[in-house]
């Protein structure tokens, strides 16, 4: 775990998010504001790519990193001041797992912390920091297009597919790779119609 005292303000990564148009998707404004509500109650920002999750955390003017006890576990996270009595900013088990050696941590300006988490598994998005916290609808998310035109054809195509099959999981529906095994196996039920498959278990996984 890295840490670093930083005297100005960093970029820090962002995901847009945007309302899904799958029918499937709770797109209610009643369900979106109980949503933005619930995350706004939080003590941190947070915002995330495929790769990380970066959490801001407002502090009192004129902290240092020498005032805070911020410890990151591969499926744990805990940040507080160090003074008796201080109420954890964020504490609980993460949702995934993340590499310890290559998240860091830092103070801005002395008022905030930033805390940027790697992740192990990088194909999937993240509902929640931590597992006590309530949850984002993750189908709504969407990396920027521009981030996405940065990629070579062949990084964006696997970023594009991986999306796609989370949200398909997520759904219960059949990720590009059961689908492609249904499709051959519908045109092999259509080639060979005399074959009766009524009973057979195919596990398409």
């Amino acid at each position: 775990m890295k840490i670093e005292e930083i005297p100005q303000e960093t970029e820090t990564p962002v995901v847009a998010s945007k309302e899904s148009t799958s029918p499937e998707v709770d797109n209610s404004p009643e369900t979106i504001a109980k949503e933005r509500a619930e995350q706004a109650s939080l003590p941190y920002i947070w915002r995330q790519t495929l790769q990380d999750v970066t959490i801001t955390i407002p502090l009192p003017t004129g902290t240092r990193a020498r005032d805070l006890a911020v410890v990151i576990g591969k499926k744990s996270i805990s940040a507080a001041l160090k003074k008796t009595g201080s109420e954890p900013y964020i504490n609980g088990d993460l949702f995934n797992n993340v590499q310890t050696e290559e998240s860091t941590w830092s103070v801005v300006d002395q008022k905030e912390l930033v805390i940027t988490l790697e992740k192990i598994n990088q194909s999937e998005w993240w509902p929640h920091v931590v597992t006590s916290a309530p949850k984002i609808d993750v189908r709504r998310i969407e990396p920027e297009n521009s981030k996405l035109s940065d990629l070579d054809d062949d990084t964006r195509a696997m970023v594009e597919k991986m999306m796609f099959d989370q949200r398909q999981k997520q759904m219960g529906m059949p990720t590009s790779e059961e689908q492609r095994k249904l499709n051959i196996l519908e045109n092999f039920k259509k080639q060979h119609p005399e074959l009766d498959f009524s009973n057979a278990n195919i596990d398409l996984k």
